[in-house]
């Protein structure tokens, strides 16, 4: 009998959508950094991903956690 898979991902499919939604912005230059968006518009695909992760983690969503620079 075969046995069962465990699942290994790393990322919730919400919280692929979530980057995916930052990713869009980003793309269409319209992505702001900063606490309320009051900072530039992001430049840099790896930022507009990692706004993505933070607002997963802020939701709760399975996410690893984060590392350091």
């Amino acid at each position: 009998m075969p046995q069962k898979r465990k699942s290994t991902r790393k990322y919730s499919p919400g919280a692929s959508q979530d980057v995916e939604r930052e990713m869009h912005q980003f793309k269409q230059g319209k992505l702001k950094s900063g606490p309320g968006g009051k900072g530039g518009i992001v430049k840099s695909r790896e930022q507009a991903i990692a706004i993505g992760l933070s607002e997963a983690r802020k939701k709760g969503k399975k996410v690893p956690k984060k590392r350091a620079a």
